[in-house]
């Protein structure tokens, strides 16, 4: 497996494999005997723990085996993952249609307390309305080739929706004037949005920010992001999605490869 140009990604793997080549220390083994034990060749385990390709579970397990340490092997596998979901391609992630991914986040939504959305392309997925969504998520499909379940994905992303009048959610979104102006649609589609966003703003929980064509920059509109909490940023490129976490998921880990 290659290693993503997400340079958060490339540090959390870059964690993985410093704990490997210390639990390899551990052992009193050098590269060349894990590569023996594990029956692979010993540039691969250089490759390895030098964080230039990331090892599968099936690697982790026969590292950690040879050292004796299979106990660490779960922990590891995990961290692995973790690491590996950072810099997600949309390809990889739409593969099977858009229904799926947008079911797939209803558990974060849902256990979110604080929102906080940035967007300076489209408006955001919890305030579109189906028609929107429906505009949207169909030039989406078209652009990447996916299988076209755009009704199913917008009745998904629609009932996402939900926690905006549920539970105890706070939201505070800021968009870019042209987000208002960008066609997504035609007419009567975007009138709906737009009265869609008015009618959101009266709602106690929801802040909304727009930023005019004529404010001051000190810098250009960057990619659109979400804020979950304190837990997670994700943020939306072209091509995939980059997640990073918060440090308080590497924290046992630092510690154990501290002590």
């Amino acid at each position: 497996m290659g290693i993503s140009p997400s340079s958060s990604a490339q540090q959390a793997r870059q964690r993985v494999a410093q704990r490997l080549r210390e639990i390899r220390l551990d052992a009193g083994l050098s590269a060349r005997a894990i590569a023996k034990e594990a029956g692979w060749h010993e540039s691969k385990s250089s490759r390895i723990e030098h964080a230039r390709v990331a090892p599968s579970a099936g690697d982790i397990r026969a590292w950690c085996g040879a050292c004796g340490a299979e106990d660490q092997a779960a922990d590891l596998i995990a961290a692995s993952r973790t690491a590996d979901s950072m810099y997600v391609e949309w390809g990889r992630l739409q593969k099977s249609g858009l229904r799926r991914l947008q079911e797939s986040k209803v558990p974060l939504y849902e256990g979110t307390r604080h929102f906080r959305v940035y967007c300076s392309n489209v408006i955001p997925g919890l305030l579109q309305t189906p028609g929107y969504a429906g505009a949207l998520l169909s030039s989406i499909s078209a652009f990447r080739g996916v299988p076209n379940d755009v009704e199913d994905a917008v009745a998904a992303r629609t009932a996402r929706s939900r926690v905006l009048h549920q539970g105890d959610h706070r939201f505070a979104v800021l968009m870019e004037e042209w987000v208002l102006r960008c066609r997504v649609g035609d007419a009567k589609v975007m009138a709906e949005q737009l009265r869609h966003l008015l009618a959101v703003t009266s709602l106690p929980s929801v802040s909304l920010g727009v930023i005019p064509f004529t404010a001051p920059r000190r810098m250009w509109p960057v990619e659109a992001y979400n804020i979950f909490d304190e837990t997670l940023v994700q943020v939306e490129l072209l091509s995939a999605a980059l997640i990073s976490l918060s440090q308080m998921k590497y924290h046992s880990m630092s510690r154990d490869s501290q002590s």
